[in-house]
């Protein structure tokens, strides 16, 4: 198993697609600002298109976000381009702020040439065709395999990920985590060896709190660090941060940074 790459102080803030409660989800806008809000980790997702660009979107289709419609990967990087990201971005529902001004569909090439020393966690959304391979052969190209982690909802996305990425650490598909949280419910640790370095979960799943002081601590027992999704709230945050979790994932990493130092400033005081 190999480590977070990710260096700095714990617990870390990951801007959540950079700081998509603020800004057009996972566009070069939403990278910069997560950034400047402090963010220790871009969280991003990846797909390709027809041409085999690696590109960086949530979603397999394009209508949420964009103003065009249909599958991404049926579309080339060139098509792509024409269309508006911040087209459907709003704060409040009424105000479209960053429609009509520009803002574009993004490589994982061109975020890694904007950001050069950024940290990035970057989850592989596409299993047909699969982008395993190109996606690490663009990681290995532009030399960020150093400062990223991967990730991957899908048990059968992650087995490739493992399959081909080498030292390149990687978080827990969903089968993963489910299977930890069994364990941590009865099954036991027995020769248990964690194959992801990170949890990456929610803090609940239905009714089932899945982050609690024992999940917590059972993870650090194993060298696991704690990632949790999608945190907004400022009290569900310092609730986390009190169970000791290493990182919060929140589309306002402004607001997960104050909160993360404002506990880092409680502890030294008392």
């Amino acid at each position: 198993m190999s480590s977070v790459p990710f260096t700095g102080l714990k617990p870390r803030v990951f801007g959540h697609r950079g700081a998509a409660g603020l800004a057009p989800e996972n566009t070069l806008p939403s990278f910069a600002l997560g950034l400047a809000l402090g963010a220790d980790v871009l969280e991003l997702d990846v797909h390709a298109s027809r041409d085999g660009v690696i590109v960086v979107m949530h979603d397999a289709n394009l209508e949420r976000t964009t103003n065009g419609a249909g599958p991404l990967r049926e579309r080339s990087w060139s098509e792509l381009q024409q269309l508006d990201a911040g087209y459907h971005f709003s704060r409040d529902g009424h105000d479209f702020p960053y429609r009509g001004h520009g803002v574009r569909m993004l490589s994982l090439e061109e975020l890694f040439r904007a950001f050069p020393q950024a940290a990035c966690n970057i989850e592989i959304k596409q299993e047909d065709p699969p982008i395993v391979e190109d996606a690490l052969r663009l990681i290995r190209r532009v030399g960020a395999q150093g400062r990223l982690m991967l990730a991957a909802e899908h048990d059968s996305i992650m087995t490739e990920i493992r399959r081909h990425a080498g030292d390149i650490p990687s978080s827990f598909a969903a089968g993963e985590a489910a299977d930890f949280i069994a364990r941590l419910n009865g099954l036991g640790f027995d020769d248990y060896h964690p194959a992801g370095c990170a949890l990456q979960i929610p803090a609940r799943f239905g009714t089932i709190e899945l982050v609690t002081a024992e999940s917590v601590a059972a993870a650090h027992r194993h060298g696991l660090e704690v990632h949790v999704w999608t945190i907004n709230q400022r009290d569900e945050m310092e609730q986390l941060l009190g169970l000791g979790v290493d990182g919060i994932m929140s589309d306002l990493p402004g607001l997960a940074r104050v909160t993360v130092d404002h506990g880092r400033d409680v502890k030294r005081i008392s």
